[in-house]
């Protein structure tokens, strides 16, 4: 049932929070003119911060302390109604019929050529989109929110019945019964990030007991984006949308228009609908928009209401219905927000004037600012001199006042964060899970329907019955009775089925609970594998001894509303570990061992290893064993081409206090020797593919190859001492600071990487003598909505190639698998793994495009499923690769299948080779060494 609850879990992501009243009000019902109930209507009392909203059957509650109140009911394409009560001390019943608001289309367009008027109304409404975002500095919010979560179909149900009943009567679960979560929530607000959480209550339909503070999402269309989606406000908006004016209403005093937004290309990453723009002020009025994430169909409505004389969201709702791996389901979510203590930041006067450049020309030239008005002076001083702008003037002054504002919080040592990642964090009251009943009736501000009564009610019954098969309740069976854990049960720990098991699995043994101290005992069953030198191996079991540790803090865990990954600060941590593992090959019937220290203090970490094992000519492992074993015994293809290694080496990294900076270092001592396969290959040939034959163990090298240009000089016995050092800086990474502390993100800014590793001859009888040096650089941005462009380029060169071994060519991110693993950007996807390693000089080059709409996501099908194509370039300039390029293209098939399916084309001397296919991964899977 993992899956259900995953499907239940994604539609319950999109918010939560609360408010409280009074037990004395109005309530009713709201229809429309034929009838139909009127779900999430919003409810608002004139002149105060009171609000509520209807539910799915259109019945409201609002709770309202005695006296005189006039109660506004909004609802889009609706008119707005109005109604005076006089509240005593009961509560009143009202119900409403509600008109459709009637559209004055204005002044009709003549000529087929003239502009639509929607566009200078979004272009007006763009450009003070910033504005409008940062016009508030602060402001508490009392939230009440509920969200119903409906599973409606099961994939093959009657496989699982019997399991399914089970599940209904422990966990309250049933197909189309609704799964209720409410809450309420005090939630204070601060520019540019911060959002403070209070909960006091919160329900669940699945348990009394469980309390889900959720993430509270205020989704702001004035954001350039919402929920990785482009917003119709956003600067990019007319790329990727078409707007047309659909006619205007007066309300109260204000003119509303209406304009219709439709995707140029419909699917991930962008809404369609209706957006109500506030003539003058520009301002949003309310909207109804829908998008789509992986098949999941997303609706957003929200309804601004004037608060200190700003439009700010007090009724939010959230509908999502779609499916995954068969199971379907559907999810509502309303929230309603009272605001108070709202802090109007003084700078953003709300009678400003917005002129558009394009349709009033002359107008904007008469209140044009220069780039050094606008740079230099105080966006203060500027709207205190001047009442009209240019829209473009009005977006490049938002630019400069947030500039400014950095520089000035910078200098007073305030926090920052250039990502402007959402800052949350919640406190839950202790009786937040504890409320009663009276206490939900009193404070909710949504009336529950009918059926998410009758949830609640099923779950009452589920405790009552759960609670009578308790052993403490009933007579004659004895506590022993229900304890299962005892260790001597079969199979259980410390029985003979327990010990068997921890010995092929492997197991940790403690000191005491107190001890810093633990022992692993590693199972080599894990690091068994095949080849064709070693026949069957069991590789790394042994034991390791382990001292101190440091638990994660909420802080290193969290990630923004944005995906981007904060770098944890490394804190007061020391570890101390001592390890001994072993390697033992059947085919040459020899067992070797390495052994080794750990040790980290704080950035700084210390690995000392030595013995003996078996290494890949390229040391960053470019071939999994375990991958090889599958293609050893299945393909007859022995990738892997291996040497043995009696070794010590030092590895020494840092992470220096701007973390945007690393430093690698290393140095090793190795005795190296040849291997070769097996006489006899036949236990290791499970299908004996006629056309194949397993290859030599001596990598096949162009440079290291015959006159014949068909077989490598086999490495020869030698010792070599070797230093390498490594570092890489991000000059441009973004970064927070709170309380004076300096936190960096992982992102995709440029990445400079410098390599260094020399050969020291005769030191120790060492064989080897070299100089090699390597520059990298790597980068990636966005292109647009749901794209990306990513690259990187190396360049090296042997600057002294006197003695230079095989293991120490410079060897190539090569690929020959089916399956692509390691960075998607820089692996080649059909490279040989050794053919073009060099002792000389080199350069390579790697772009990976994302497109959201390319070829086959021309179809509006593929974007609604959140595919994405890609295409890509390899090259590497070796003296002996004849300009080695490979050009693919592929297809990412989204969360539900974090892979992509690729066909790629390899050419020499840009002439044609052959096609391959791949199915790759869009994450960096790093397999580890072996």
């Amino acid at each position: 049932m993992r899956i259900l609850y995953a499907l239940t879990f994604l539609l319950s992501l999109l918010f939560s929070a609360g408010s409280s009243f009074a037990q004395t009000g109005v309530k009713g019902t709201i229809k429309t003119t034929k009838g139909e109930p009127l779900p999430f209507a919003a409810i608002i009392v004139k002149g105060t911060e009171i609000s509520t909203i209807s539910n799915e059957e259109g019945k409201y509650q609002l709770d309202l302390k005695p006296g005189y109140h006039e109660v506004i009911f909004q609802y889009l394409g609706f008119k707005t109604g109005m109604k005076a009560f006089t509240i005593e001390n009961k509560m009143e019943t009202f119900d409403l019929t509600m008109e459709e608001q009637a559209l004055n289309l204005g002044e009709v367009r003549i000529g087929s050529k003239e502009e639509d008027p929607a566009y200078t109304i979004m272009r007006r409404a763009i450009a003070k989109s910033r504005y409008h975002l940062l016009q508030v500095d602060g402001y508490t919010a009392k939230v009440y929110s509920k969200s119903s979560i409906v599973v409606t179909d099961l994939p093959m149900e009657f496989l699982y019945k019997k399991q399914l009943k089970e599940v209904e009567q422990e966990t309250n679960f049933k197909k189309g019964v609704p799964i209720l979560n409410e809450s309420v929530t005090e939630v204070t607000f601060r520019q540019p990030n911060s959002y403070k959480q209070k909960v006091i209550a919160s329900r669940n339909s699945q348990d009394k007991n469980f309390a889900d503070p959720n993430a509270y999402l205020l989704a702001s269309f004035y954001q350039p984006e919402v929920v990785k989606a482009v917003s119709p406000l956003s600067p990019r908006a007319f790329a990727y949308y078409k707007f047309e004016y659909q006619g205007a209403f007066r309300e109260n005093g204000i003119e509303v228009n209406k304009i219709k937004v439709t995707p140029r290309s419909y699917g991930e990453g962008v809404y369609r609908g209706t957006i109500h723009i506030i003539e003058g002020e520009w301002s949003i009025y309310s909207l109804d928009l829908e998008t789509v994430n992986t098949g999941f169909n997303i609706a957003i409505k929200q309804v601004y209401s004037p608060v200190q004389g700003v439009w700010m969201p007090v009724n939010q709702q959230f509908h999502v219905a779609g499916g995954i791996y068969g199971f379907k389901g559907k999810g509502d979510f309303v929230i309603s927000q009272s605001f108070t203590n709202v802090k109007i930041n003084p700078t953003f006067r709300p009678d400003i004037v917005v002129v558009d450049g394009k349709k009033e020309k002359e107008e904007a030239k008469k209140v044009k600012l220069s780039n050094r008005e606008i740079k230099t002076q105080k966006m203060e001083d500027v709207v205190s001199k001047q009442k009209e702008f240019s829209a473009k003037n009005l977006r490049k002054l938002m630019k400069e006042y947030e500039k400014q504002d950095l520089k000035a919080k910078e200098e007073k040592g305030e926090d920052i964060d250039m990502n402007l990642t959402r800052s949350d964090s919640t406190v839950v009251d202790s009786m937040a899970s504890r409320r009663t009943m009276a206490f939900w009736d009193s404070i909710r501000t949504v009336p529950l329907t009918t059926a998410e009564v009758k949830s609640y009610t099923r779950l009452d019954s589920i405790i009552v019955v759960q609670e009578n098969k308790k052993p403490e309740n009933n007579e004659g069976k004895s506590k022993a009775s229900s304890d299962t854990t005892k260790s001597g049960k079969k199979g259980g720990s410390g029985s003979f089925f327990g010990f068997l098991g921890d010995v092929v699995t492997g197991h940790s043994f403690g000191f005491g609970k107190k001890s810093p101290w633990r022992l692993d005992y590693v199972s080599p069953i894990f690091g068994a594998q095949v080849n064709t030198v070693e026949g069957f191996a069991l590789n790394g079991g042994g034991l390791k001894l382990r001292y101190g540790g440091r638990k994660k803090t909420a802080e290193e865990v969290e990630i923004g509303t944005n995906g981007v990954k904060r770098i944890p600060p490394p804190g007061k941590r020391q570890e101390l570990s001592f390890n001994a593992l072993t390697r033992y090959s059947f085919a040459r019937q020899k067992l070797l061992a390495t052994g080794g220290v750990d040790y980290t203090s704080g950035r700084n970490t210390f690995n000392l290893i030595g013995g003996s094992t078996v290494s890949q000519f390229n040391g960053e492992n470019p071939m999994h064993p375990l991958l090889n074993t599958f293609t050893t015994l299945f393909l007859e293809r022995n990738f892997v081409k291996i040497y043995q290694k009696d070794f010590v080496r030092l590895d020494f990294k840092t992470d220096r206090e701007n973390e945007h900076f690393d430093f690698k270092a290393n140095v090793e001592y190795a005795d190296r020797s040849p291997l070769r396969n097996v006489r006899d290959m036949n236990p290791y040939n499970w299908i004996d593919w006629k056309k194949r034959a397993f290859t030599s163990n001596v990598p096949f090298n162009m440079e290291t190859a015959d006159e014949t240009g068909t077989i490598s000089t086999e490495m020869q016995p030698h010792q070599a001492l070797t230093v390498g050092l490594t570092a890489s800086y991000k000059p441009w990474q973004k970064y927070k600071t709170k309380g004076g502390k300096t936190t960096y993100y992982y992102d995709d800014s440029p990445k400079i990487s410098f390599n260094y590793r020399k050969g020291i001859n005769k030191a120790f009888g060492s064989d080897v003598d070299f100089d090699f040096v390597q520059l990298d650089f790597q980068h990636g941005f966005d292109t647009g909505v749901r794209s990306k462009l990513r690259y990187k380029v190396a360049a090296g060169k042997f600057l002294n190639n006197a003695q230079v071994q095989f293991p120490d060519f410079q060897h190539f991110a090569a690929n020959r698998f089916f399956f692509q693993f390691g960075d998607p950007v820089s692996v080649f996807r059909a490279l040989d793994y050794y053919q073009y390693s060099t002792s000389k000089e080199f350069f390579e080059a790697h772009i990976l495009s994302e497109f959201r709409k390319f070829l086959l996501t021309q179809i509006t099908w593929f974007r609604i499923m959140g595919i994405k194509e890609n295409f890509m370039l390899h090259y590497l300039a070796t003296p002996k690769s004849n300009n080695y390029t490979e050009l693919g293209y592929g297809l990412d098939v989204g969360i539900r299948f974090p892979f992509r399916v690729e066909v790629v084309s390899n050419f020499e001397k840009f002439k044609y080779k052959s096609t391959v296919f791949r199915i790759g991964t869009t994450m960096n899977i790093n397999l580890g060494r072996n």
